[in-house]
């Protein structure tokens, strides 16, 4: 999840969001129920496809978008609901310009887009509850009216910056954990053996019951595979800006007070002095030599410090359990007429690392 076009970095919105997307589930048994319902509506969209190829984009998004929404608005949309749909097609174009040098385009979408969810903005404010919040957008709306009320004419509580709020949310936490997913679910069928250890591993420890969270502890190899995926991956080789506190010499550079850094997450995650073999997918990163999860320093897919992600506990929730139900119920295989060393691994994109296109057959479990 990216902070890039909210106010994420002020302090009382920081708190504010903490809390609240807390208060709405996120990280919460709440919040797994319903990732756990969605996963239900997901293998039904899978099997819709009866074993042929297809692309596992829109599925996938729509799933995990149902989560976002679930917690901003506190409802779902069914997969073809022309709401969802066109707010898919909305965040991958985003994505797509923000991987492009078309920048004003992407102004010109964002801010079409922002007046939509004015009009879908104005529609919750009618039926509003201060008692009853049904989500952060309530929320939100709740604090702006106490605050307008109170007189307070400079505070972050306004609509352009619920508006962008949204967006970010929505954007940042549908993409990262959608795109993450689509590498899973490529890596599983470039590399059969694997799929077919974490499936032996599902099988034996999960039988046909439900994944749950907690079923990670249990399922080391599964675990060691997701986090490899993250890894390897590196959907945000870059992380949110940072301004220095001070003047620091790093590595020989001077850096002064007030300077704007951009980590660059990439190079811890891919680092051959941490990693043993940092360019290829190796599930062994994420296993001791008992064959127990261990989690290295250098795993920092959401940045570290006051200012990392703030979706980290729900994509970590989402990941673990909509790839292991995935792969409970379906064995991933190349389209027909391509080999495992055709899928291609190379990334696309200058600011997310998204998979290239591709097809994939899911085969019901026997």
């Amino acid at each position: 999840m990216s902070d890039e076009y909210s106010n994420f970095n002020d302090p009382e919105m920081r708190r504010f969001a903490l809390s609240n997307l807390r208060q709405f589930g996120m990280g919460k048994k709440t919040i797994e129920d319903k990732i756990i319902e969605e996963s239900h509506h997901l293998i039904e969209a899978v099997k819709k496809f009866k074993g042929a190829a297809f692309d596992t984009t829109k599925p996938i998004t729509y799933a995990v978008s149902n989560i976002i929404s679930s917690i901003v608005f506190g409802s779902r949309f069914e997969y073809d609901d022309p709401v969802l749909t066109s707010l898919v097609d909305q965040i991958k174009r985003r994505f797509q310009l923000l991987n492009s040098p078309s920048v004003q385009v992407l102004l010109h979408i964002f801010v079409k887009h922002v007046q939509r969810l004015k009009l879908s903005k104005l529609r919750l404010k009618e039926n509003l509850n201060p008692q009853m919040c049904r989500g952060f957008v309530d929320a939100f709306l709740v604090r702006q009216q106490n605050v307008e009320e109170s007189g307070i004419t400079n505070s972050h509580f306004h609509t352009a910056n619920l508006m962008i709020t949204v967006i970010n949310l929505f954007a940042g936490g549908t993409e990262t954990t959608s795109s993450t997913m689509k590498w899973g679910l490529l890596y599983m069928a470039k590399y059969p053996k694997i799929q077919d250890q974490v499936r032996e591993e599902l099988r034996r420890v999960i039988g046909s019951h439900q994944v749950q969270f907690s079923d990670r502890k249990n399922l080391p190899f599964t675990n060691a595979v997701i986090h490899e995926t993250q890894r390897l991956a590196s959907i945000a080789p870059i992380s949110i800006p940072h301004k220095t506190t001070r003047d620091i010499t790093f590595q020989g550079h001077f850096i002064k007070k007030g300077s704007t850094v951009y980590p660059l997450l990439t190079s811890v995650l891919h680092d051959p002095t941490e990693w043993e073999r940092p360019h290829s997918f190796y599930p062994a990163h994420f296993l001791d030599k008992d064959n127990n999860f261990v989690k290295p320093d250098a795993f920092l897919p959401f940045s570290a410090g006051r200012r990392n992600c703030l979706g980290e506990s729900l994509a970590t929730m989402q990941l673990f359990i909509f790839l292991a139900t995935l792969l409970q119920h379906f064995r991933f295989t190349p389209a027909p007429g391509v080999s495992e060393e055709e899928l291609d691994e190379t990334p696309t994109g200058n600011l997310s690392a998204v998979p290239s296109f591709h097809t994939l057959c899911a085969v019901p479990a026997m």
